[in-house]
C-alpha cells in the first residue's frame, strides 16, 4: 500500500517554491505527492522529478488548477473536444517528464459543467472514443491515465464507479484505471463495498477524506465496508489523502467549502494515516 496527499492540503496554488512539500509529505510518511496543474500553473517537470526520485516519492498529476471549460472532451461541440484531448494530451507529457506515475480526475468531462439533459448515445461514444486516444498517448508515455468519478453537482458524465467501468470498457484500452473518491460517492451510492467489487483489478487509487472533506472518521462514509472490501481484493495501491486547507485565505471558500475541516494540513494526515492504517493494516 501506498499513501499519498494533494497538494491542496497546503497550499492553493503549485510552483517550484512548493517543492518542500515533498520533504514535508516524505516527514510525515507519506510515499506519493498529487499536484494539480492547469494553465496558471508553471510546471517544472525537470524539478519535480528530481525532488522526487531524491525523496523516493512517487508523483500524480491531476487537472486541479486553471482548465478552460471549453476543452472537454465529452463537449457537444466536435472542435472543444479535440481542444480538450490537446490539453490533456499535454500534461499527460509533462507527467511523463516529471516521472509521475499516473495522470488522474474527471478527464472524462469537465468539473462544473452539468447538463441538465439525458446523456446522448453519441456522447457517451466520443467520451469513449477521446479517452482511448489519451490512453494511447499515455502508454507512449508511460504514464497510467485514472478516470475519478464526481458527485452529480460536478458533472453529469461519470457519478458512478458503474458509469466509469461503462466507459472503461468502451475505451478498452489496459491504461485506463480507476480512482473512487469517498467524499463523491457520498452522494451518488450506498454500497462502497460493491464499489470496490466493480472496480475489480482496474481500481489504482482511493482519494480518502470524509463526507464534509474532513479527515476519515467520525462521518458517514462507511469505512468499515470499504476497509473490509478492500482487503477482499487485495488492494495494495494508492491512497490519496483530499481536500481544501482552510487556513489558506479563502482557497476552500473559492472551492466551495464553508467550513473548518484542514486548518492543518499536517494534522490532517496524521489522523488520516493513522485511522486508514488501522482499518488496513498492513
Amino acid at each position: 500500500m501506498k499513501y499519498g496527499g494533494h497538494i491542496y492540503l497546503w497550499t492553493d496554488h503549485w510552483s517550484t517554491d512548493q517543492l518542500g512539500l515533498f520533504d514535508q509529505a516524505r516527514g510525515l510518511g507519506l510515499d506519493c505527492l498529487e499536484i494539480a496543474v492547469g494553465d496558471d500553473i508553471v510546471f517544472d517537470a525537470a524539478a519535480v522529478r528530481d525532488r522526487a526520485e531524491s525523496l523516493g516519492m512517487d508523483v500524480v498529476l491531476s487537472p486541479g488548477a486553471q482548465w478552460p471549460m471549453e476543452q472537454d472532451i465529452s463537449h457537444d461541440d466536435a472542435a472543444c473536444r479535440a481542444q480538450g484531448v490537446q490539453w490533456h494530451r499535454n500534461w499527460i507529457g509533462q507527467a511523463a517528464e516529471a516521472g509521475a506515475v499516473a495522470y488522474a480526475g474527471a478527464i472524462y468531462g469537465h468539473p462544473g459543467r452539468v447538463e441538465r439533459r439525458r446523456p446522448s448515445r453519441d456522447e457517451f461514444q466520443y467520451t469513449a472514443d477521446n479517452l482511448r486516444l489519451l490512453a494511447e498517448h499515455a502508454e507512449a508515455c508511460d504514464v497510467e491515465l485514472a478516470i475519478e468519478p464526481m458527485s452529480h453537482f460536478r458533472t453529469h458524465v461519470v457519478n458512478t464507479p458503474t458509469q466509469a467501468m461503462r466507459l472503461i470498457e468502451a475505451a478498452d484500452h489496459h491504461r485506463l484505471k480507476l480512482l473512487l473518491d469517498t467524499y463523491h460517492l457520498v452522494t451518488e451510492i450506498r454500497d462502497y463495498a460493491e464499489a470496490v467489487r466493480t472496480a475489480g483489478d482496474r481500481l489504482w487509487a482511493v482519494h480518502a477524506c470524509e463526507n464534509d472533506r474532513g479527515a476519515p472518521g467520525g462521518g458517514i462514509v462507511p469505512w468499515d465496508e470499504l476497509f473490509g472490501a478492500l482487503r477482499e481484493v487485495k488492494f495494495d495501491q494508492y491512497i490519496i489523502f483530499e481536500t481544501y486547507n482552510s487556513s489558506a485565505g479563502d482557497f476552500a471558500f473559492s472551492r466551495g467549502m464553508f467550513h473548518d475541516v484542514c486548518p492543518d494540513g499536517n494534522e490532517f494526515v496524521r489522523k488520516s494515516l493513522a485511522f486508514v492504517q488501522a482499518g488496513l493494516p498492513i
